[in-house]
């Protein structure tokens, strides 16, 4: 779920995610549940682990899944001949 809250801040920056505001949301929702996972050793706690630290362990999964998405959009807008300024 945090992976999806921080998806709704990608309205403030320019649309140059691969695959579009879609391909952030996958980016954003797939980064917060494989960090997570990481975090946890790869199995997903149960209710009596679960606090408020539990929710911010995808923010940095979430964020940095966003940034490489982001810029490997940018990356192929370059590449196609698209420069930042015609968006």
């Amino acid at each position: 779920m945090i992976g999806l809250a921080i998806w709704h801040f990608t309205i403030f920056l320019p649309d140059h995610y691969w695959g579009g505001i879609v391909g952030a949301f996958l980016a954003a929702m797939f980064g917060a549940i494989i960090f997570g996972l990481i975090v946890n050793g790869f199995t997903i706690p149960g209710n009596d682990d679960v606090s408020v630290l539990t929710a911010a362990e995808g923010v940095p999964g979430a964020v940095l899944a966003l940034v490489a998405c982001y810029y490997e959009g940018l990356r192929r807008e370059r590449k196609a001949g698209f420069s930042p300024v015609d968006a």
